[in-house]
């Protein structure tokens, strides 16, 4: 049958609005539609696709394990399985692993082993759950309701207690919340969906010595920040500061759904046998792939090339905006990039993103305001460019078609 987007219209729940394009091939940091079009993917599948589309290393893993072993559920432990845990605590402060299909999964593991851990070792009462306003932790009802995003969570009923939202990057509004009965504070180094905002080194530092002062636990967010994003395996490294829980998801599996949730002994212990579980978590063949990514990703040239390809973005970025005054700041870390849009284009983040795709550039939005970039970590210096001519023709469009301001 002919596949088109109106197929989607008739059998698919109307949650998203997807583009009108279908594209069917991806090969690096390009993608074609169904009419053959061309694309230069500065969206990476919203930072997932950390090393492109198709990229050997994951392929060839994928297709090694296919022949081998596809499921097996948690009765049975694997092998793929095992030697990712083993390579995620080799390289990070975690001493264990807990593995999850989603960002969202690998977040409610976390603060549901918070809760427990706190329950255990101080009691009842200790159950407070401490996140930031505009936050963004997943889709489930326990982790929408911790991020601090109200149109996200509000129409479903009665939310998840215990849970309050400080202000991001501002310490005396954490200080104003935590208490003895505080059990966790969960936060993003970078907030993604909250505007690609990063924490400030003062703010994650005060928020360690917070939940140290508390007996709280410091749980990081890294499912879009995780696995190169920033330049670094996870963002807290570049910080210097050490989580009690850290989750992971996104860019983990190069595309291929997986999640995890990272921690030390004596936290983990408290998640004893049939406290939480999952029937696809540690899944084969996503553990194989994602520790193909891994190991591809972690390697000298590979994240030194993410500072330096960072730097090519924005120096593309600041030339579109001396010639199309456009936006009032570029922030970011990393291959994690926001473009503020300044008061004159406020609220045309979607426009750019639409107008990007007529132009043949993918990009996405962080909020009304922010274009968002999250390429794959290899992407050629040549793509930047090549996406960057496309967007500032995408740039050109909206400019031309939005009214001047009146002095």
């Amino acid at each position: 049958m002919v596949v088109s987007r109106s197929l989607f219209d008739e059998v698919m729940v109307p949650n998203y609005a997807p583009a009108q394009i279908i594209p069917v091939k991806g090969q690096g940091s390009k993608l074609w539609d169904q009419a053959g079009k061309e694309y230069i993917d500065f969206a990476g599948g919203i930072a997932v696709n950390c090393l492109g589309h198709c990229h050997p290393a994951l392929v060839s893993a994928l297709k090694e394990q296919a022949d081998k072993l596809w499921h097996l559920s948690n009765v049975l432990t694997n092998e793929p399985a095992l030697l990712l845990a083993k390579a995620l605590v080799d390289t990070t402060f975690a001493e264990k692993v807990y593995f999850a299909n989603s960002g969202a999964e690998a977040n409610e593991a976390a603060l549901k082993l918070a809760r427990r851990y706190a329950k255990d070792k101080y009691g009842e009462h200790k159950d407070q759950i401490i996140s930031f306003k505009q936050g963004f932790h997943g889709r489930t009802f326990f982790t929408v309701t911790v991020g601090g995003q109200p149109a996200y969570s509000d129409g479903f009923g009665p939310k998840p207690e215990g849970i309050e939202h400080a202000e991001f990057n501002n310490l005396d509004s954490l200080k104003a919340l935590i208490s003895a009965n505080t059990c966790a504070v969960m936060v993003e180094p970078m907030q993604g969906e909250g505007g690609v905002v990063p924490a400030t080194n003062e703010f994650i530092r005060g928020v360690r010595e917070l939940c140290d002062k508390h007996n709280a636990l410091l749980i990081f967010d890294e499912v879009q920040t995780g696995v190169g994003r920033t330049g670094e395996l996870y963002a807290y490294m570049a910080y210097g500061v050490t989580p009690d829980i850290l989750t992971t998801a996104k860019a983990l599996g190069g595309g291929f759904p997986i999640g995890a949730m990272l921690t030390t002994t004596e936290i983990a212990k408290h998640l004893v046998v049939g406290t939480h579980g999952s029937t696809y978590g540690g899944n084969p063949l996503a553990c194989a792939v994602a520790l193909a990514a891994v190991d591809t990703v972690n390697t000298p040239a590979v994240l030194n090339g993410v500072h330096s390809k960072a730097a090519l973005f924005k120096q593309e970025l600041q030339r579109i905006n001396d010639k199309y005054p456009i936006f009032s700041e570029v922030r970011g870390m990393g291959l994690l990039i926001g473009a503020v849009l300044n008061a004159d284009y406020a609220g045309k983040a979607r426009d750019i993103m639409l107008a990007g795709a007529e132009h043949g550039v993918m990009t996405l939005v962080a909020g009304m305001n922010v274009v968002r970039f999250a390429p794959s970590l290899v992407i050629p210096d040549a793509d930047i460019i090549e996406g960057m001519a496309r967007f500032e023709q995408a740039i050109a469009q909206v400019v031309a078609a939005t009214p001047a301001k009146q002095a």
